[in-house]
């Protein structure tokens, strides 16, 4: 297994990673880099899990016990990153400042904007695509508006289609003249099936000001973003690091609103996601549990448990298939209300998409027997499993 095969890598990573602050006389960064490294495994156990950035920051205090070639390497890798980094800096304020000058409202998140909100610095996160927040009323107009600045839709609907997908679906990913996926935008925080069912009204009222590359916009609060980040990461079964590092920075902010996040939690029937997610911040980076996180996860015995499960998955070879029958019964696991677990399967089973609409070719009219054509490709999937 990864975990046993790269154990001293994995332990090096995690510990640069760390939330606890790296010492150059004594911690367990400088322990480990005691012992022999498989240079070239570390690199890409970073890559996978998108901490390349922070894994050079955390090795530059630790330069004479790193071989220089791979150093070296490190660093390239890392600029890089910059590179890209200044690259999507450039098309997000010339996409935004596109989409304000016709009045249309979004709002960047994950990406560069967090790196800047909870980094400081929009090179020490990973740079991957540009991810805009929007209402969905606005998807068609910033469809066509980001189409006159080279960006093409991966995928094109039918009017009915794109009506359905609005509300069932929540992302649609464009190419550009710069790379295929580079930006994606969302009028959900996840498709309609997870039952998690956020306000993106008020999102965008409670947003914050960020500067990304000396550009002010908007992004969601830093409690708003505990939450969304928090299902995001569930949603992928926590599989990669780097949404563990960001959740852990979040908890480090002494003034965040504890008493309003559990409450919100509550109230959207997260609670148990928000729990598993600060456990693994906890355990796997030494991030501080705050009160009000002691007191959740000790009323839910379910989500110790849960986390302790999950901890051992966040490696390559053990990555959950995410269209397996044991991945839908975790999510429904990760409910703490028995009406978000029936509300889950139910959706799951009866919310059509691009897959359905893809396999079978049905009449306008007849639109509605999409339900049918999804129920019979689920259960067919189940049958063969």
């Amino acid at each position: 297994m990864f975990a046993t095969t790269l154990g001293a890598e994995w332990q090096l990573l995690l510990a640069a990673c760390s939330a606890v602050p790296h010492s150059e006389k004594s911690g367990p960064l400088h322990s480990l880099l005691r012992q022999p490294v498989r240079w070239q495994s570390l690199f890409a156990l970073a890559d996978y899990h998108g901490v390349q950035p922070i894994l050079f920051q955390a090795l530059q205090s630790f330069k004479e016990a790193v071989p220089p070639a791979e150093m070296q390497a490190l660093e390239q890798s890392s600029q890089i990153n910059v590179h890209k980094s200044l690259l999507l800096a450039r098309e997000l304020i010339r996409i935004v400042d596109h989409l304000s000058s016709l009045r249309l409202q979004v709002m960047p998140y994950k990406g560069l904007a967090l790196a800047e909100l909870i980094y400081h610095d929009i090179a020490l996160r990973q740079s991957g695509d540009i991810d805009l927040l929007i209402h969905a009323d606005d998807f068609p107009y910033i469809r066509d508006a980001v189409r006159e600045l080279g960006y093409i839709p991966q995928t094109h609907f039918s009017e009915a289609e794109e009506r359905a997908y609005l509300k069932s679906g929540y992302e649609c990913a464009f190419d550009g003249a710069a790379g295929r996926n580079l930006l994606e935008v969302q009028w959900a925080i996840l498709p309609r099936f997870y039952a998690v069912d956020f306000d993106m009204n008020v999102l965008f009222d409670r947003a914050v000001t960020v500067t990304v590359a000396g550009h002010a916009m908007k992004t969601p609060s830093p409690a708003d973003l505990l939450l969304v980040l928090a299902v995001h990461a569930a949603k992928h079964a926590w599989s990669r690091l780097v949404w563990l590092c960001d959740i852990a920075r979040l908890m480090s902010i002494s003034d965040l609103p504890w008493d309003w996040i559990e409450s919100q939690a509550r109230s959207l029937g997260i609670v148990r996601i928000v729990c598993v997610s600060m456990l693994l911040a906890n355990r796997l980076l030494g991030a501080a549990m705050p009160a009000k996180g002691e007191k959740l996860t000790a009323a839910d015995s379910a989500s110790l448990l849960l986390a302790q499960e999950i901890q051992t998955r966040i490696t390559p070879d053990a990555a959950m298939d995410v269209e397996s029958v044991a991945y839908f019964r975790l999510m429904m696991r990760l409910r703490e209300r028995p009406a978000d677990r029936v509300r889950f399967l139910q959706r799951l089973i009866f919310t059509p998409g691009p897959g359905e609409w893809n396999a079978v070719r049905l009449p306008q009219p007849l639109f509605p027997l999409y339900r049918l054509v999804r129920f019979s490709r689920l259960a067919a999937r189940l049958i063969h499993t």
